[in-house]
């Protein structure tokens, strides 16, 4: 019977050489994610946050430890088979948007899914239909820099959800807007991900994420521990 976890952490280890010294960043981390789950990580600044998602996403190798993303050990898989399992299986929202600024909003949402091979009428209708759902269809010929920070994170949001993929990670997805249009963003994030049945994981240092997670997590001395504190008066 397949396991119905997204994501299955075991036994992770991952160090780094600083000079004559071996810097140990996450130890036996294990942890699991079930489909349809939100989840926000939290951490301080070194704590090892972006380097358990460069795991998560393929984008590094652990030490040691399976790293399971949807049923597959993708620290088995060679650099060019993990850029590959990316495209399908992982949805990214960065904090700095990352937009493509000489592609159109409407570009920047379907040149992922034409990366998979897909340039037919449908995926054309599906990157247009997740325009309308974060409320930019009249915005989808525009160039990122003729867009706010608000509607540039909303593309951003649209293109990560477009090619359905088995998780969304987030990487400080409000870091780089005021406080007002970062909720607003954040809210419709957590909206659309339960809308269309995905898992995301939110990696912050923002304490008050937590109010939209089935669970919140705190990395520590390279493990994770269940954050008590958001449920404190």
């Amino acid at each position: 019977m397949r396991n119905s976890n997204i994501v299955d952490l075991r036994k992770l280890n991952k160090s780094y050489d600083e000079g004559t010294k071996k810097r140990h960043v996450l130890r036996d981390l294990e942890l699991e994610v079930a489909q349809g789950q939100m989840l926000v990580l939290l951490g301080r600044s070194g704590s090892g946050k972006s380097t358990l998602l460069n795991l998560l996403s393929g984008i590094d190798r652990p030490d040691s430890g399976q790293v399971m993303i949807d049923g597959t050990d993708i620290s088995l898989l060679t650099e060019k088979e993990r850029t590959l399992f990316r495209r399908t299986h992982i949805g990214f929202v960065f904090q700095a948007f990352n937009l493509i600024s000489t592609l159109t909003a409407y570009e920047n949402i379907v040149l992922p899914l034409r990366l998979q091979g897909k340039k037919d009428v449908a995926t054309e209708q599906l990157a247009l239909h997740f325009l309308e759902e974060v409320g930019l269809a009249d915005r989808k010929d525009s160039y990122p820099d003729r867009l706010s920070g608000g509607e540039q994170q909303r593309v951003a949001i649209a293109r990560a959800l477009a090619h359905e993929p088995s998780f969304i990670l987030a990487d400080e997805p409000t870091g780089n807007l005021d406080y007002k249009t970062g909720s607003k963003i954040l809210s419709m994030l957590a909206d659309l991900v339960r809308k269309n049945g995905r898992t995301m994981i939110i990696a912050t240092h923002d304490r008050e994420m937590g109010q939209i997670a089935d669970r919140v997590l705190e990395l520590q001395e390279g493990q994770l521990q269940e954050y008590k504190a958001i449920q404190e008066s």
